[in-house]
């Protein structure tokens, strides 16, 4: 798979991404008490097949995995870190952190965006967590620029973790995007300086760093072998954005 997109190639990617945002700032909108993980879902996929596209995620078997994912949404709870199965009796309540994980297929490009969002009042560790990860996005994204290298947006993501305390999923991370959910390069979310691949022109990323309140142990479920969750049960928290690196600067395609 390319790792270089054509002008033509990003400005569709653009396209999808605002889609994406749009259809994410709904779903957020929607969250709150008394909401179940499912009809987050139902939202997620009418307001993408409403714009004519495709949900990314919907029928998709990600390397590893032992069969199709079953949902439009990813729906993480908590002390779910990723990929969380939304169903209908997993209700949220006041004091809940929920990580909305989505993609959608537009004229066959993908692109993938993530928040974390607090339901009601949470826990000022929880919040601190939360605006640690968001703040770590924000200085990977500040890195993807020529010049640079994997290392150095991965290097990025760290250093708000180790600055703010808190432990970093190393087995999950970023990766390129495109004709394909997942394309290479993976992009960890730790590192060193100018190491990994350099960064060229044309290349479209996503960006997205996984925070946890405690251990960086995660497990994934036994009971639908897609669920990640804490080893310790200490929360978690997620933020993406997919990025187009471009002579001028980082490109936010999915705002």
């Amino acid at each position: 798979m390319a790792l270089i997109k054509t002008a033509d190639e990003i400005a569709l990617l653009d396209e999808g991404g605002s889609r994406l945002a749009r259809v994410l700032d709904i779903i957020e909108s929607k969250v709150a008490q008394g909401i179940s993980t499912k009809e987050l879902d139902s939202i997620a996929e009418e307001a993408i097949r409403a714009g004519g596209d495709e949900p990314s995620f919907l029928g998709y078997t990600p390397d590893g995995a032992p069969s199709p994912y079953p949902n439009s949404l990813c729906v993480s709870v908590n002390d779910e870190v990723v990929h969380g199965i939304p169903t209908e009796n997993k209700v949220l309540i006041d004091g809940d952190i929920v990580s909305i994980d989505l993609g959608l297929k537009h004229k066959g490009f993908h692109t993938d965006m993530a928040r974390t969002i607090a339901v009601g009042k949470i826990n000022k560790k929880t919040e601190e967590l939360v605006n640690a990860t968001s703040e770590a996005l924000e200085a990977g994204i500040a890195e993807a620029k020529l010049g640079n290298n994997i290392g150095d947006i991965s290097a990025a993501i760290e250093r708000v973790a180790r600055k703010r305390g808190f432990s970093i999923v190393e087995v999950l991370g970023g990766h390129g995007i495109g004709r394909q959910v997942h394309e290479d390069p993976f992009i960890p979310n730790f590192g060193k300086k100018g190491d990994g691949l350099k960064l060229e022109p044309g290349m479209v990323i996503a960006i997205e760093p996984i925070f946890n309140e405690g251990s960086s142990d995660v497990d994934i479920s036994t009971v639908d072998d897609y669920t990640f969750a804490t080893s310790d049960g200490s929360r978690s928290a997620h933020f993406e954005h997919t990025i187009a690196i471009t002579q001028d600067g980082p490109k936010i395609l999915t705002q």
